[in-house]
């Protein structure tokens, strides 16, 4: 069983007229500084106006430096008008297990541009050999939100789609080489990489991996990875699925009896049967 984005927490936010309900909070990382918390904050916070960020213990107000973010609560003051948690959602991701083929040369492309791990540049020396055990392809923007990805304009910063009819979700820009483990706390939001910071990795829980604070590869740079903190920082956290099901699990049964099963079960779908074509 998966557990709770909210446990283990060591940074909580709240609104100021309501100082006992926290309206999110954070395992703090040592990547996380006050500039890039007020960064997140803009994420999971919908404001009409500005609005200050006060430590409680010490009073004093966040500012955008890089002094290191310190544990602790934070009330939110909006200067004049109300604030309160955005109503977005992040979408859903599930590794990706296709198999129509239709991502074959996607994997190929990202293969021959990174050679290694994107996030923490493990190189693959047996890539010679064409043995890429242990390294996956991993779709930035889950093919399961192509509609979205689509409707949201981003399909139209892909430069190197086949054809018209090509949304370029299976772009190699819409990709990055990670080793497996790596892929899975991905997908599971558990680190992101800010482009408006450098590039900077910031994991969301423990960094059993030693990622947090790395700089994405110059190679394959341009992903922009809100979603980890809708997931991760706004109220209890969305659900943290699971994904290790043992051979013999009912596969089914686990999902339907997990969070949000619904929109568990409709990403495992697409993601299995993306590009097949159905006949009667």
């Amino acid at each position: 069983m998966a557990g709770s984005r909210a446990i283990g927490r060591d940074v909580h936010f709240y609104h100021f007229g309501d100082p006992d309900n926290a309206l999110g909070g954070m395992i703090l990382n040592p990547s996380v500084t006050e500039r890039s918390f007020l960064f997140i904050l803009e994420i999971v916070i919908d404001a009409s106006g500005p609005y200050w960020v006060i430590s409680r213990s010490t009073g004093e107000t966040l500012t955008f430096t890089d002094a290191a973010l310190k544990r602790g609560h934070y009330d939110i003051r909006p200067c004049s008008r109300k604030v309160s948690l955005t109503r977005e959602t992040c979408i859903t991701r599930v590794l990706s297990r296709t198999i129509t083929g239709r991502d074959d040369a996607f994997r190929q492309l990202v293969r021959e541009r990174d050679g290694k791990c994107a996030i923490t540049g493990l190189v693959n020396t047996q890539a010679y050999r064409n043995d890429w055990t242990s390294f996956h392809a991993a779709h930035i923007f889950p093919l399961s939100s192509e509609e979205y990805f689509v409707r949201s304009g981003f399909s139209r910063c892909i430069t190197n789609k086949a054809n018209e009819r090509d949304t370029g979700i299976n772009s190699c820009q819409n990709g990055l080489l990670m080793q497996s483990n790596v892929h899975e706390r991905f997908d599971k939001f558990l680190f992101s990489v800010n482009p408006d910071d450098g590039y900077k990795i910031t994991c969301f829980d423990g960094d059993p991996l030693g990622i947090d604070g790395k700089i994405l590869d110059p190679i394959c740079r341009d992903p922009n990875d809100e979603g980890a903190v809708l997931a991760n920082v706004k109220g209890a956290g969305e659900p943290n699925f699971e994904t290790d099901f043992p051979p013999g699990t009912d596969m089914m049964s686990e999902i339907l009896g997990g969070p949000d099963p619904t929109k568990r079960m409709e990403a495992e779908l697409f993601s299995r049967l993306n590009g097949l074509t159905l006949t009667g």
